[in-house]
C-alpha cells in the first residue's frame, strides 16, 4: 500500500487546459472518490496517476517515488476500467492470471493468487468458464479479480458501474467497499454519480471545470458544502437554493422569511446583505393544516417510492423540492405549507459562491 499524492498537477492540450494546478491527497489505506460533472477533469486525472496520459505540469508521487515519468507496468498500480476490457478467448481464470504471466511469476504462485482472490469475490465455480457466459456482475467481478492477484501499491477505478443495471449497480458498491475493507490498499475511484461518492468514500474530492472544489469526509460535504458548486451537486434531490436578503434570524426571500439558526449561521451575513438560502429536501416539513406560520407552496408533483415521498413544489415562484419520511396525502395543485427547520439552513455569497 502507499500514500498518492499530486502537487501543482496541469494538464493541457495544446492551447487547451483541462487540469489547473490541482493539489491532491490520498492517504495509504484511504478509499478516495473523485467525482464531478462529466467534462470535469476526474478521468484525465485518474489517467494521469496510472501513467496513461502524460503530466504537463506537477508531480505525482505513489508511496516515495516521483512516477512522472515511469510507463504504467512499472507504478505498482492496478486499475478496473469501465469496459472491463477482458480477453473473449481466455478462461476467467486464464484473464485474471494473464498479468502475472508475463511477469514470468511461478505457475504455482499464479495459481494460489488467482484461487484467493476467485474466493474473496465468489468467482470460483466460475473460473474455467469464458467472459460471454458471464452476466455483466461477473465480468465486473472479474476484472476485480485481475487486478486483486496483481497485490498492487494503489487500485485505480475508473467509473466501473456505470454498464451495469441499477439493481447491480448497488450490489456492486457493497462488494467494492466490503473488498476495501478487507484489503485496505490505496483507492481511487472515478464516478460521476454522487450517491457511489456518498456511500462508498472515506474522502471525496469534487471536481468541476479542472479544478477541485471541495474535499472532505462525505457526511462533512454534505452537511457543510464549501460554495454552491458542492451544495447543489452532493444530495439527491439537489439542496434547495433560493435567492434574498438577510435580515435579523432570517432571509427575506420571495417565498417569504426563511428562518436561520445556530452558533454562526448567520456568519459574515450582516442585515441587507444578498445572500443565497440553502436548505436540503429533508429538512422542509408541512406544518398542520389550517396553521398560519410556514411557507406558502403549491404541489406541483408527488413521486412517493415506499421508504418516502419526495414532492416538488412551486413556492414564491420558485420550483423547492421536499422529502417526507412518512407518507403525507398530498395531490398536484394542493395548497401546503412548509417550515424549513432553521438550524439546518446554509448561508452562501451569490457573487462568489463561497459558504458565509
Amino acid at each position: 500500500m502507499a500514500r498518492v499524492t499530486g502537487r501543482g498537477l496541469r494538464k493541457a492540450y495544446g492551447a487547451t487546459e483541462i487540469l489547473h494546478g490541482l493539489d491532491l491527497d490520498v492517504e495509504d489505506g484511504e478509499f478516495a472518490v473523485l467525482v464531478g460533472p462529466s467534462g470535469c477533469g476526474k478521468s484525465t486525472l485518474l489517467r494521469m496517476i496510472a501513467g496513461l496520459e502524460s503530466v504537463t505540469g506537477g508531480e505525482i508521487r505513489i508511496g516515495e517515488r516521483v512516477v512522472n515519468n515511469l510507463a504504467p507496468g512499472e507504478r505498482d498500480i492496478a486499475m478496473v476500467f469501465q469496459s472491463y476490457a477482458l480477453y473473449p478467448h481466455k478462461t476467467v481464470r486464464q484473464n485474471m492470471g494473464f498479468a502475472l504471466k508475463l511477469r514470468r511469476t511461478d505457475k504455482a504462485e499464479v495459481a494460489a493468487r488467482v484461487d484467493r482472490a476467485a474466493a474473496i469475490l465468489g468467482l470460483t465455480p466460475l473460473l474455467e468458464r469464458y467472459p460471454r457466459q458471464l452476466s455483466g456482475g461477473q465480468r465486473q467481478r472479474v476484472a476485480m479479480g485481475r487486478a486483486i492477484v496483481r497485490d498492487p501499491q494503489v487500485f485505480l477505478f475508473d467509473e466501473p458501474l456505470s454498464n451495469l443495471d441499477a439493481k447491480l449497480r448497488v450490489q456492486m458498491r457493497a462488494e467494492i467497499k466490503e473488498l476495501h475493507q478487507r484489503l485496505r490498499t490505496t483507492t481511487v475511484f472515478v464516478t460521476h454519480d454522487q450517491i457511489e461518492a456518498m456511500t462508498m468514500a472515506d474522502k471525496i474530492v469534487v471536481m468541476n471545470a479542472g479544478h477541485i472544489e471541495q474535499v472532505g469526509a462525505p457526511l462533512t460535504l454534505y452537511d457543510r458544502p464549501a460554495n454552491l458548486f458542492v451544495a447543489a451537486f452532493i444530495g439527491s434531490p439537489a439542496m434547495n437554493l433560493i435567492r434574498g436578503v438577510a435580515r435579523p434570524g432570517g432571509v427575506a426571500a420571495a417565498a417569504g422569511l426563511l428562518p436561520i439558526a445556530g452558533p454562526g449561521a448567520g456568519a459574515g451575513a450582516e442585515e441587507g446583505r444578498a445572500v443565497v438560502y440553502g436548505i436540503r429536501p429533508e429538512h422542509l416539513a408541512l406544518v398542520d393544516e389550517g396553521a398560519d406560520e410556514g411557507l406558502p407552496a403549491r404541489v406541483r408533483v408527488v413521486e412517493p417510492t415506499g421508504a418516502e415521498t419526495m414532492a416538488y413544489l412551486e413556492c414564491g415562484g420558485q420550483e423547492l423540492a421536499a422529502v417526507f419520511h412518512d407518507r403525507p396525502d398530498l395531490a398536484p395543485g394542493q395548497e401546503v405549507r412548509l417550515a424549513p427547520r432553521a438550524d439546518k439552513a446554509h448561508l452562501f455569497d451569490p457573487e462568489t459562491g463561497q459558504r458565509l
